[in-house]
Parts: structure tokens; C-alpha cells; sequence
């Protein structure tokens, strides 16, 4: 008996210490996690000239236009601001404006006024490090356990290069649930998987980045397996001073009523950087140095909509909720579709480049009127109520 007591007093403190040698070893990866953590926010969090709070609770600091965290990119050390693309103005100017179904309001995207010589930049904190990791892992398609469906027209590589994508999309504000997402957005890409090259912008509701349910202006990039949203990571070049990604649009359309809309494009300049226009501003660019393909053109343009959910749950609405029913007021839309070509001269999409996909036909519908609808030029609806998808 002695003997087996001893035994299992060795037994035990073979156990406590195996424990404490795991609780330790944890510890130390925790610790150097958190170190890892505040290293990456020493960079993207510049020392500001001026801090607003904004009545989201955010902070938004002006930091110096040739200081911003894009410089710190090891391919970008060498860059030379741009203010301005360098290309001819071919594209037909986009004002902000509503819809000319009830045209009495403008969206209104929450903004800030930074000083001369500096660019609004969000605060990042430790938290929205943490969540970004899942958040890029989502839209990027990666395998970590969550359903994503994309409900879009898009075009074809047989009609490719394509040197820029224009559009105008209603703004809407569909029901989710924690860690979903649901978004409307347009994007040039080239490539796939590990080699996909891909810029996106328009708005999104994602309570993973932003702790909330209201609709925010967003982009996202990626060039193989980096990238990320908004200025979470080091790459985007801001020249405009009022305007931040990230930020909560606080007025949105009403189904049946006044259709608040947003204008977008993506365009490549003279020199091959990617320029990104919101609202007839030029809020900024990619530099072609992130891109390993994107600088002969993309492959792909498309426009429409994206939602995340986790497995085992039912898919978030798109959109304004509602399935396409000719309506514009009701379904979310995009209306004067374009794409630009090698001088940067806008056209209407060819019937040979359309092509259009729905995965979840049971949860959300893409109806493409083309230019049926004049006064929309080239123009389609899509979006629906989600829920148990068929796939």
C-alpha cells in the first residue's frame, strides 16, 4: 500500500508539473503575442498633429501625408507621394447624390477636417488587430469554418484588360447577427488563391470590425495572403482630408421611399497605381509595388454583394433584405455600370463580358435589367433576406 501511495504522489507531481510547465509555456506565447501586437501599433498608429473624437467613439488622428503607416510597407520605402493620378479625366464625374427616384437627400458619411499636409487615419487599437485576423480570413475566402456567398455580374477575362470599374450602389443597412457581414462593393482582381490580386470598396455592416450594426464606408485589398481592411495594415496611400475608411454612413435608404446611393470607382493611373474614388473624391491609392499582376490590368471587374456567416447558421440578408422585383426602391441596385479600358475611357458593359453568379438562389436574387432602365444607364438588382441557403 505504501508503495502504491508513493507511486501516486509521483504521479501527481508529475501532472502539476507537466501543468505548470503548459500554463508557463502558454503564458510566454500570450506575452509575446501582446508584444507582437503593440510593435504593429507603434507603426500604424502615427504620432498625430491633431485627434478628433468622433461621436461614433472612435478617434480619428490627422497624421502627416508623407509620415502615413503606407510608408513603413518594406516594398514602399522608396515611394514617392502622389497627389493626384496621373491620367487624362475621361470618366464622367459622379457628384454625391441620391437617386433620382426621390431626389430630396444626399448620404452622409461621418467625416472629419484634418489640418493641411495630413490625412485622416482612424485609430487602431489592440482589439482591432485581434479581430481583423478573422475578419481578412472571411472575405478572403481562407478555410476557417465560415459560409460565404457572393451574389454579383461580373466581367469576363475574354474581355480583358480591364484598367478600371465604375458604379453607383444604393446604401442600405440589412440585418445581421454577431460575427456576420453583409456588403455591397465593386472590385477589380487577377489571378487566384494564392496569387489572387484583388481591390474592393463600398459599404458593409460587420460588427467583428467595428463593434456595431451600422453600415460603414470600407475597402479591402489583397495581393496573395496579405492584405486587409480599411488602414489595418500597412499598403493604402490617403490624400484626402476629410474622408476615412472605416467610417459609419448615418443616413441610408428607405425601402419603398428615398433611395440614398453612393458613387465608386476603381481606376489605374499613367503609372500603374490603383486609385480609389468615393463620391467624386480621390481618397487615395494602392501603388503598383504591392501587386504582383495587377499592374498589366485586372482580369476581372465585377459588382454586387457578400455575406459572411458561421457554419451552422443561417445567412444574413443582403442588400436592402428584399429579393429583385423590378422595383428600384426596393431591391439594392447598381446603375450606371461601367468599365474602363486601356485610356481610361468609361464603357458600358459588352453583352460577350457579362457573365453573372448567385450561389445561394434561395437566399438572394440578381435581376440584370442591362439599359432597360434608361435613366439608370446600364443597371441590375440584387440582394435578398437570406436564411437557410440551399447550396
Amino acid at each position: 500500500m505504501p508503495k502504491m501511495i508513493n507511486i501516486l504522489l509521483l504521479v501527481m507531481c508529475l501532472v502539476t508539473i507537466i501543468t505548470a510547465e503548459r500554463d508557463h509555456g502558454m503564458q510566454r506565447v500570450l506575452k509575446e503575442e501582446d508584444l507582437e501586437l503593440e510593435r504593429q501599433l507603434n507603426i500604424l498608429n502615427k504620432p498625430p498633429i491633431k485627434s478628433i473624437n468622433t461621436k461614433s467613439g472612435y478617434i480619428v488622428d490627422c497624421v502627416d501625408i508623407n509620415k502615413q503607416p503606407a510608408f513603413d510597407h518594406p516594398l514602399l520605402k522608396k515611394h514617392k507621394l502622389q497627389r493626384k493620378p496621373i491620367f487624362e479625366r475621361n470618366v464622367t464625374e459622379t457628384k454625391v447624390r441620391n437617386s433620382p427616384i426621390k431626389p430630396k437627400s444626399i448620404f452622409i458619411l461621418e467625416k472629419v477636417k484634418c489640418p493641411e499636409g495630413t490625412v485622416p487615419i482612424r485609430r487602431t487599437t489592440k482589439n482591432d488587430l485581434i479581430k481583423k485576423k478573422s475578419s481578412f480570413k472571411d472575405h478572403n475566402l481562407t478555410e476557417n469554418g465560415s459560409i460565404n456567398h457572393f451574389t454579383r455580374l461580373y466581367l469576363s477575362i475574354e474581355g480583358s484588360p480591364y484598367y478600371g470599374v465604375s458604379g453607383t450602389t444604393s446604401i442600405w443597412n440589412p440585418k445581421i447577427y454577431k460575427s456576420q457581414s453583409s456588403s455591397n462593393n465593386l472590385y477589380v482582381q487577377r489571378g487566384e488563391g494564392d496569387n489572387l490580386n484583388k481591390i474592393s470598396v463600398g459599404w458593409h455592416v460587420s460588427p467583428q470590425l467595428y463593434n456595431d450594426y451600422q453600415t460603414h464606408l470600407y475597402l479591402f485589398w489583397t495581393s496573395g495572403k496579405k492584405g486587409c481592411f480599411n488602414m489595418l495594415c500597412k499598403g493604402f496611400v490617403q490624400v484626402d482630408r476629410s474622408f476615412i475608411f472605416g467610417s459609419r454612413i448615418s443616413k441610408i435608404s428607405t425601402y419603398g421611399g428615398t433611395i440614398i446611393d453612393l458613387p465608386l470607382q476603381i481606376s489605374r493611373d499613367n503609372v500603374g497605381n490603383w486609385w480609389l474614388k468615393v463620391a467624386d473624391r480621390d481618397i487615395g491609392y494602392f501603388p503598383k509595388a504591392l501587386f504582383s499582376s495587377l499592374d498589366n490590368g485586372a482580369q476581372e471587374v465585377g459588382y454586387g454583394g457578400y455575406t459572411t456567416t458561421p457554419a451552422g447558421t443561417t445567412s444574413p440578408a443582403m442588400g436592402s433584405g428584399y429579393m429583385p422585383d423590378k422595383d428600384y426602391t426596393h431591391a439594392s441596385y447598381f446603375k450606371f455600370v461601367k468599365y474602363l479600358n486601356i485610356i481610361r475611357t468609361p464603357y458600358d458593359p459588352l453583352a460577350f463580358m457579362v457573365q453573372s453568379s448567385n450561389d445561394a438562389p434561395d437566399c438572394y436574387g440578381l435581376a440584370n435589367y442591362k439599359d432597360e432602365m434608361k435613366r439608370f444607364g446600364y443597371s441590375f438588382l440584387f440582394g435578398g433576406p437570406g436564411g437557410k441557403c440551399n447550396t
